[in-house]
């Protein structure tokens, strides 16, 4: 009889299904907070929150958490980051690990690795580096709120409170060894159309369609994949109040990234115009705002946070890969804040769909990815 491999589990394990269990939703990450601080107060470690949560109205701020140096002073201290919140579940959250050794929901929503497998895998490593007093140069941990909307949590963070100018999120839905060398530049674009209502049977001529007006304007944009640095979108439109009525509103919400900004303002300059174009035409008016969403970094691969990421990757037995990333995390606050942050792979796949999933032994090896880190900052 053929056996079957049975699922694998540990404590480390079994921490990220019980935060994976918990909604946490930008904004609502209050139960995921409240775990990571029982946590890092059973290590002996001190830690704060900040007051994110009040003035991102929401209920959970930045966790802080500093390591002292153990070894006088040399080397290089880091900082590693997290998220604790996730896109919005649409269904209940009941993560399994399966036969094969995966962990994936069960119910047909997201699973949460992003990010609470990085989560996870900074408390292991901070509980193995506390309790086999493991020599370091100095560790700093941040647990950010809000990072899916925008970064905000990560951009109410006070950065001078590092200690450490060099830090890692592991934030890329790749296989482990992939080091992300740059994230484009992020911009929101919001438009609302306004035309006038009629009746739409008895008085069509006398309306002026929004929809119609709007539909024209996104048929015109260039979006999808513009070029290998670039790509724009058109998120979610709204209008209209009956099926009768000739719509006087609509609105739709845009974004434009490139890794080079040049494009980026380019490209939202021509949307802006052809938004007032399909307007006039249309005999409407729009309104239109544009706001940053994230600024965009790039490092050289002989940089030195990327070397020593390169370094203990191959230390924990992975050959790394280079690449630019379509997203953005963290890591764009604070490389834009003149601190140098890398996000490197953590092996989480299908991140926001049902089919997001996470092998055991990947979340095993980052925790050794980690402690090769610490060590290899030691002695930079």
């Amino acid at each position: 009889m053929e056996s079957v491999q049975q699922p694998l589990t540990s404590p480390l394990v079994d921490l990220f299904l019980e935060l994976c269990a918990m909604p946490s939703p930008s904004g609502r990450e209050r139960a995921v907070a409240d775990r990571v601080g029982a946590y890092l107060t059973d290590l002996g470690l001190e830690w704060d929150e900040d007051d994110a949560g009040t003035r991102l109205d929401g209920d959970t701020g930045n966790i802080y958490c500093r390591i002292v140096a153990t070894n006088g002073g040399s080397g290089t201290p880091i900082f590693l980051c997290a998220h604790t919140d996730t896109v919005p579940p649409e269904k209940a959250m009941e993560p399994v690990v399966g036969e094969d050794n995966i962990v994936r929901n069960t119910a047909g929503t997201i699973l949460g690795s992003d990010n609470k497998a990085a989560v996870v895998v900074m408390l292991e490593a901070a509980r193995r580096i506390v309790e086999e007093d493991r020599p370091h140069a100095g560790i700093e941990l941040l647990f950010t709120p809000q990072e899916e909307v925008s970064l905000r949590g990560a951009d109410a963070f006070d950065h001078t409170r590092f200690v450490a100018r060099t830090g890692y999120v592991y934030d890329q839905g790749a296989p482990l060894g992939e080091i992300v060398l740059g994230s484009p530049h992020g911009r929101l674009l919001d438009f609302r159309f306004h035309g006038r209502s009629a009746h739409a049977g008895m008085f069509p001529e006398d309306g002026r369609s929004a929809i119609a007006a709007a539909s024209r304007a996104i048929a015109d944009f260039r979006l999808g994949r513009i070029d290998e640095e670039t790509s724009a979108n058109v998120g979610t439109i709204a209008g209209g109040t009956a099926r009768n009525v000739v719509p006087e509103w609509c609105s739709f919400i845009a974004e434009v990234r490139s890794h080079d900004e040049r494009k980026a303002v380019d490209l939202v300059r021509e949307m802006l115009e052809t938004a007032a174009f399909a307007a006039s035409l249309g005999e409407c008016e729009v309104e239109s705002e544009v706001r940053p969403s994230f600024p965009g970094y790039r490092f050289r691969e002989n940089a030195p946070p990327v070397v020593l990421a390169a370094t203990a990757l191959r230390a924990a037995g992975f050959e790394p890969t280079y690449a630019l990333s379509g997203g953005g995390a963290d890591a764009n606050v604070f490389n834009a804040r003149g601190l140098s942050c890398v996000n490197l792979a953590n092996g989480m796949m299908e991140i926001h769909t049902p089919d997001e999933h996470i092998a055991v032994r990947d979340l095993e090896a980052m925790v050794e990815v980690t402690l090769a880190l610490v060590d290899a900052a030691r002695v930079a």
